[in-house]
């Protein structure tokens, strides 16, 4: 868009699967480009300014999706809900509300982000669930449940936000109330949580803080269902 004179100067279209649901550009004002995530799709396309002083796209991130039984489709797509990009533009995070996986992609090249770091904190394909994995392109198992200072985590990864050290990741696990009661009914009787990842900033890399947990069940007049992040002091998005 021109905002000066409020028109339309060029617009993309990323297909009928791909809902796009987060834009975040780079950091550095000089940097004339970001990235969009795709929800139903599990693509991340990086936008760019031309020479021609016209914008491009391309695709540079694609998460397969996975064959499963006991679910509502017999494959699970990922369902990528937020996407973060760090200060000093190296790391850009994302999360995936059904799978249950953030993701950290090593931004150097930025026409190829390079995955070095996940972690799962819940999703619907854990082992133990009603969901059975029968074809993965990216993992062996399924993966384990968690369990923070003796509390089963339910839902799955849904809003992030980033320190401005990029040590600090934090993610709450509620997307839209209506689905959450879908997809994750125990999460919402149990309310939400906020978790806390620690992003090794130097090689990349991302753990689990099993010394820091917000329990949103245990507000006044809870259960509540927790969404959005920031920081007081600033923030990577603020």
């Amino acid at each position: 868009w021109n905002l000066s004179c409020r028109s339309l100067v060029q617009c993309f279209d990323l297909g009928e699967d791909s809902l796009p649901l987060s834009v975040k550009f780079l950091h550095n004002p000089d940097a004339a480009e970001g990235y969009v995530s795709c929800a139903l799709s599990g693509i991340v396309y990086r936008f760019y300014k031309c020479e021609a002083n016209n914008w491009a796209v391309e695709e540079v991130i694609r998460i397969p999706a996975k064959e499963v039984t006991g679910w509502i489709m017999p494959k699970m797509p990922a369902f990528t809900t937020d996407l973060i990009i760090s200060v000093d533009d190296r790391y850009l995070y994302l999360c995936n509300w059904w799978h249950g996986d953030i993701r950290q992609y090593e931004l150097s090249k930025t026409c190829k982000p390079r995955l070095v770091g996940q972690v799962f904190v819940g999703g619907s394909i854990l082992r133990g669930g009603p969901v059975t994995v029968c074809r993965d392109e990216e993992l062996k198992c399924q993966p384990e449940p968690l369990v923070i200072k003796c509390k089963r985590v339910y839902g799955a990864p849904s809003k992030l936000q980033l320190s401005l050290d990029g040590k600090r990741l934090y993610v709450t696990n509620s997307l839209y109330s209506t689905w959450d009661k879908q997809f994750y009914p125990s999460m919402v009787r149990e309310g939400s949580v906020m978790l806390q990842i620690d992003v090794d900033t130097e090689k990349g890399g991302l753990t689990v803080n099993k010394n820091f947990l917000v329990d949103f069940g245990k507000e006044p007049n809870g259960p509540c269902l927790a969404h959005d992040i920031h920081f007081a002091s600033g923030d990577s998005t603020s």
